[in-house]
C-alpha cells in the first residue's frame, strides 16, 4: 500500500535533517609533484659542518697575564662538529619528514656556515609552503622540529654541563650567558657550588648552549618561525597581538637597555612580516592535546633562551 504523501508544511524537517546528514567538505588537497633542490642543500651541509669543525678547533685561551693565545685542538673541533650539527639537522628534519607526511611541499635543509663567529653557523631554514597546510598540520610540522632538536640538545647540555670544570680566570672579551635551564642543570650537577659560578665551555657545553639558543629563537610566537606556526595554530588570528606585544617590547629592550643583539633578528622579521599569514584551512580541529601541547611549548623561550645571550667586552 502506497504511503500518503507529506504535505508541503512538513517538508521543512526532512530538508534540515537531510543538510545536517551532508558528509563535510573535504579540505584534502594533493599538492603538485614537485623536485627538491639536492646540490646547493648538501653543499651548504658540507661547508656548515667545516665551519663548526673550524670554529671547536680554533679557541682563545686566556694566560695569567692577561694574554690571549690561539689553541687548536683536532678532536674538539670534531666532537663539537658532530653535536651541532646532530642538533639541527634533527631539527630540520623534523620538520622535513612532518611535512613530508602530511604531503607538504618542502625543501631539504639549507644550512648556514659563518666561519667568521665563534659558533660557526647561524643555524638552518627548511623551505616550506604553509598556505598549503591545514591548521593542524602546520602545528605539527611548526613543532616537530624544536621537539626534535630538544632531544639531543637537552642530554649533551647535561653532559658539557656536568664535565665542565669553573672557570676562574680573567673575563673573556666575549661571554655566552646561560639560559635558565642551564642553570637549573648545573645547580643539580654542581651543588658545591655558587649559582653565578662560571665554567670554562668544552664542546657538549658549547653545542648545548647553542641547541637552546637555536631552540629558543625558533620557537618565539612571532611570524613564521615555529613558535609563530604554534601560536596561529592556537590563537587563530588573535596571534597577531602576541607577535606585536613581542616586537614592541624587543624594541624597548633595545631603546632602553642597549640589547642590541636583537636589531638583526628583528630586521629579519620585519622582511618576512611580523603577523602569520592564515592557513589553508583555519577550521580544522586542533584538539584539547595539541593545544595544551602548545601552551607548554611557547614557554621554551622562556628556559632556552638568555636575555642577553652574548655579551661582548668592550675595549
Amino acid at each position: 500500500m502506497k504511503e500518503p504523501v507529506a504535505d508541503s508544511g512538513a517538508d521543512a524537517l526532512p530538508r534540515e535533517r537531510a543538510w545536517s546528514e551532508a558528509p563535510p567538505v573535504d579540505f584534502t588537497y594533493d599538492p603538485p609533484v614537485q623536485r627538491r633542490r639536492i646540490a646547493l642543500p648538501v653543499t651548504l651541509f658540507v661547508l656548515t659542518c667545516l665551519s663548526t669543525f673550524w670554529t671547536g678547533s680554533v679557541r682563545g685561551e686566556i694566560l695569567p697575564t692577561g694574554e690571549t693565545v690561539r689553541v687548536v685542538d683536532w678532536s674538539t673541533g670534531a666532537l663539537y662538529m658532530l653535536c651541532v650539527m646532530s642538533i639541527l639537522l634533527a631539527h630540520e628534519l623534523g620538520h622535513f619528514f612532518t611535512a613530508l607526511y602530511y604531503r607538504v611541499p618542502a625543501s631539504l635543509p639549507y644550512f648556514i656556515p659563518m666561519p667568521l663567529l665563534p659558533l660557526g653557523t647561524m643555524g638552518a631554514v627548511i623551505g616550506m609552503k604553509g598556505s598549503e597546510a591545514d591548521r593542524k598540520q602546520l602545528f605539527d610540522i611548526g613543532l616537530a622540529g624544536p621537539i626534535a632538536g630538544l632531544i639531543l640538545a637537552v642530554p649533551i647540555a647535561w653532559y658539557g654541563i656536568a664535565t665542565a670544570v669553573p672557570y676562574y680566570g680573567a673575563e673573556p672579551p666575549l661571554v655566552m650567558h646561560n639560559p635558565w635551564l642551564f642553570d637549573l642543570l648545573a645547580a643539580r650537577l654542581h651543588p658545591e657550588l655558587p649559582a653565578d659560578q662560571v665554567y670554562a665551555s668544552n664542546p657538549f657545553y658549547l653545542a648545548g648552549w647553542l641547541g637552546m639558543l637555536i631552540t629558543g629563537l625558533n620557537m618565539m610566537p612571532v611570524s613564521q618561525l615555529d613558535g609563530g606556526h604554534v601560536a596561529y595554530a592556537i590563537f587563530g588570528r588573535w596571534s597577531r597581538y602576541l607577535a606585536r606585544g613581542l616586537v614592541v617590547s624587543a624594541l624597548a629592550a633595545i631603546t632602553w637597555y642597549g640589547q642590541t643583539q636583537w636589531v638583526m633578528m628583528l630586521f629579519i622579521l620585519f622582511m618576512i612580516g611580523i603577523d602569520h599569514p592564515p592557513t589553508r584551512n583555519d577550521r580544522a580541529r586542533l584538539g584539547i592535546a595539541r593545544r595544551i601541547i602548545g601552551l607548554v611549548a611557547l614557554l621554551i623561550p622562556i628556559f632556552c633562551l638568555a636575555p642577553t645571550p652574548i655579551s661582548v667586552a668592550m675595549p
